[in-house]
């Protein structure tokens, strides 16, 4: 069972969960939806997937762990446990598979003559994801032990992109049909790991034994994330929600995104 600490935070994050949802679900019947709007926003995703946006060190999450591999193999059994290597290995090759599911999709949808996608081509982000960047590396140097507990929980929103990306499975009808089957199958091949991710930062915060003074710092270091995810999301996705709407759902007037708690111990 979760901590009443832990649910609070989870109640008073799921409104935003639920605002970076709107964003997909607004996105996906956006009057200015085009194949363009589509391969942009896959193409900042595949930033997102290679160059990271706040977890990882400043070498992204594709090469900072691979060089963290190169230096612990002399080291593997003597200084550093297999298992801890086996666990950055586990995460690079997740990560990596997770820009090959949504490369794939972007390449998917080029026209002849159009170039594939590659890392090097996405390495600049855009500067909304670049603000929730600077705000989580401020939070980790700021507040050293609450700054990376608050990252890891906001990270991923709830996985909400891939949940509702998935759900276009049963839409490949209409003039997005093929865009929309290319998606969910993308959205798929990545849930699950994300999930399982998600629940790292979420369940295991139990296991911090934090004071209530620092669950009370914990909230507002993950609201103040969460708010700036929204607006990372609707930049991404070319926003598809007004100003307005935006400053609504980070007030938290959502209904709130209902979180599985069964499958949340399932999967921890």
């Amino acid at each position: 069972m979760v901590s009443a600490q832990l649910k609070q935070l989870i109640d008073t994050a799921a409104p935003l969960w639920a605002g970076e949802a709107e964003v997909f679900t607004t996105y996906w019947d956006w009057p200015q939806r085009t194949r363009e709007t589509d391969r942009r926003w896959l193409a900042h995703q595949c930033s997102k997937e290679i160059w990271g946006s706040g977890i990882s060190g400043t070498k992204g999450i594709f090469l900072e762990p691979a060089e963290q591999l190169v230096a612990a193999f002399p080291k593997i059994d003597t200084e550093i446990d297999r298992h801890e290597v086996l666990d950055i290995a586990e995460g690079l090759w997740a990560e990596f598979a997770h820009y090959c599911a949504f490369a794939d999709a972007y390449d998917a949808l080029a026209l002849p003559g159009e170039p594939k996608i590659n890392p090097h081509a996405v390495k600049t982000s855009w500067p909304e994801d670049g603000a929730l960047t600077e705000l989580r590396f401020a939070h980790k140097r700021d507040h050293p032990k609450l700054g990376m507990r608050a990252t890891r929980f906001t990270e991923g929103g709830y996985c909400t992109l891939f949940s509702e990306g998935m759900k276009l499975e049963q839409r490949t009808d209409g003039p997005h049909g093929r865009a929309n089957a290319l998606i969910a199958t993308a959205c798929r091949r990545v849930y699950d790991d994300e999930f399982g991710h998600m629940l790292k930062g979420v369940v295991g915060l139990d296991d911090e034994h934090l004071s209530d003074a620092e669950w009370r710092s914990l909230a507002e270091l993950s609201l103040g994330q969460l708010r700036l995810r929204i607006r990372m999301r609707n930049a991404q996705f070319g926003l598809p929600l007004s100003e307005a709407r935006v400053q609504a759902i980070c007030a938290g007037t959502c209904a709130p995104l209902a979180f599985d708690y069964a499958k949340a111990r399932l999967a921890a």
